[in-house]
């Protein structure tokens, strides 16, 4: 008989490979640092070069893949999707903006910018840019996506298909494999450096607030959903339940759409509505992934002293809501965000793998939140889509 391979799902690799490198930092020497600095130099590159790729194959095949005829219902899913995941990051920045300068304390000795010299430095630097960047790779893809949907580029249309099923096999068969151990090299490197404890501390208690947050929005949004419907929004929150309970425990939104689908219908939406918005919102309503970020992200600029501006959060916000377009339903995909950290927020390899590893350890209540918002945008869409329309018996 052959053996079953035993394979840990990527959040418990990744708590693992932070945990890993808490205590091993302590006590390693400065040359076994270095050889994990020196992966991370380069792997950072690798990421850097993947996404813009990423962006240009999944935007570009979500927008050509929208059904041609969808209409109303599509123009009304997209205003309601974005304009929900683009308000929960203002609220956040707002939230915030008012809390946390209460709880984070700056701490200027910390060291999150590349280390170029040192003990830790690395043993040598290759450089790998990027076919294109960010901005470029998001352009091309809108512009492509809506051309093939509105000329019926089949033969483009393929090969976007096809440049995706490349794009995921090297998600899957190389960035998944080494996050965890890219991880590990950041959190081996600033244990070492000691500059980890204190950061530690602070973040425990922002991933306390980021829960508060996503479900106050959850409640928000349902409040909404319940006046433009006359139903109750607490009943409609019970019913979805299940498909809450699911993604947290999946980690996927794609794999919960059956059970969100069973419970959005209890919502007494049409079932027109539910097949067309579940499958939808699974793949570009992140109000969960942008409350983390956000604050996340507010909080790391607090603890090293950079400046967290209104300006500055709202180009994030709007850059992040259609980068992270496509990426919920992929394992890893929130390596998407590490393109708008950098470009927007200016933030160093170092804080970009930091937010990194917070989106993937959280990504249970962060799918969760995504999916249980799902419920809401559905009883909106039904309800504007078919308001000139008389009930059906």
């Amino acid at each position: 008989m052959s053996k079953k391979r035993i394979s840990l799902p990527i959040i418990a690799q990744v708590l693992i490979a932070m945990m890993m490198g808490i205590l091993i930092g302590w006590f390693m020497p400065a040359w076994f640092i270095r050889v994990f600095v020196t992966f991370n130099e380069f792997f950072g590159q690798f990421i850097g070069f993947l996404v813009p790729l990423i962006i240009l194959a999944l935007v570009t095949a979500a927008i050509a893949n929208t059904e041609q005829n969808a209409g109303r219902m599509l123009t009304v899913t997209l205003a309601i999707v974005f304009t929900s995941t683009i308000l929960s990051g203002l609220f956040t920045f707002g939230v915030g903006d008012l809390v946390l300068p209460h709880l984070i304390q700056p701490d200027e000795q910390i060291m999150l910018e590349p280390q170029h010299g040192g003990q830790f430095a690395s043993y040598f630097y290759i450089q790998l840019p990027p076919a294109m960047d960010v901005m470029t790779a998001l352009v091309l893809a809108l512009m492509l996506g809506l051309g093939i949907r509105s000329s019926s580029a089949v033969g483009l249309k393929k090969g976007i298909s096809e440049l995706q099923d490349v794009v995921m096999l090297s998600i899957e068969k190389a960035l998944i494999p080494l996050l965890p151990i890219y991880i590990f090299g950041i959190f081996l490197h600033m244990s070492a450096a000691g500059e980890v404890f204190g950061l530690i501390a602070n973040f425990l208690i922002v991933l306390l607030m980021v829960v508060a947050i996503q479900a106050l929005w959850v409640l928000l949004l349902y409040l909404t959903a319940g006046i433009m419907s006359g139903r109750n929004p607490f009943k409609m929150i019970w019913k979805m339940l299940p498909a809450f309970v699911f993604a947290f425990a999946t980690s996927s939104s794609a794999a919960t759409i059956p059970i969100t689908l069973k419970g959005a219908r209890k919502l007494d939406v049409r079932e027109e509505s539910s097949n067309f918005v579940i499958p939808m919102c699974a793949n570009l309503h992140i109000p969960g992934l942008t409350i983390h970020v956000v604050l996340c992200a507010m909080a790391l600029m607090l603890f090293v002293g950079q400046p967290a501006e209104l300006a500055t959060l709202i180009a994030f916000v709007l850059m992040l809501s259609v980068t992270c377009v496509a990426t919920p339903g992929i394992p890893g995909g929130s390596v998407a965000v590490l393109p708008v950290l950098a470009t927007v927020l200016n933030f160093s390899p170092q804080m970009q793998a930091i937010c990194l590893s917070l989106c993937i350890a959280a990504d249970a209540p962060i799918t969760a939140a995504n999916v249980l918002c799902d419920g809401a945008v559905c009883v909106m869409v039904d309800k504007l889509s078919f308001r000139d329309k008389k009930e059906q018996n």
